[in-house]
């Protein structure tokens, strides 16, 4: 009876990967979304409803919240996006994958977001002020064209 008793993860533990760099772990990530367009459709002499009709799909910003690290694979993976770095891929964005998985306190994924053409739109460094006590926080913010879901066996 005890295998059956559900054991959610902590959403404390994540980890971003593009393709098979590991990005890292980060404290915060916001935007895991999905919308859907609505359109009502009148339709003469129903007066009791109007049709709903689907549309496009929307998929939000991503953003990801971390304290500072002394990783390069966040800039490593930016680089390619401008100056040199856009340059050696002949000035053209190349199509990645990318991953969010929670994790259990084990680092078994419990489950994983792949994110379809996953491109940085955005990085903020931290503020820098001696007379703070605050901790250095990165902020990253990326689009995507949607994404699926696969949760382990």
């Amino acid at each position: 009876m005890a295998d059956d008793i559900v054991r959610p993860p902590f959403v404390g533990k994540f980890l971003f990967k593009i393709g098979d760099l590991n990005i890292g772990s980060f404290t915060e990530v916001t935007g895991l979304a999905v919308s859907i367009d609505v359109e009502e459709l009148m339709e003469g002499g129903q007066n009791a409803y109007t049709h709903k009709l689907l549309g496009r799909m929307r998929w939000p910003n991503i953003v990801f919240k971390r304290g500072l690290t002394d990783s390069d694979a966040l800039f490593t993976w930016l680089s390619g996006f401008s100056g040199n770095g856009f340059a050696g891929n002949q000035n053209k964005v190349v199509p990645v994958t990318g991953s969010i998985s929670v994790v259990y306190q084990t680092g078994k994924p419990f489950r994983t977001w792949s994110l379809i053409d996953v491109k940085p739109v955005k990085w903020t460094g931290p503020r820098l002020a001696a007379s703070s006590r605050d901790l250095a926080i990165e902020e990253l913010e990326v689009c995507h064209s949607g994404f699926t879901v696969a949760t382990p066996k």
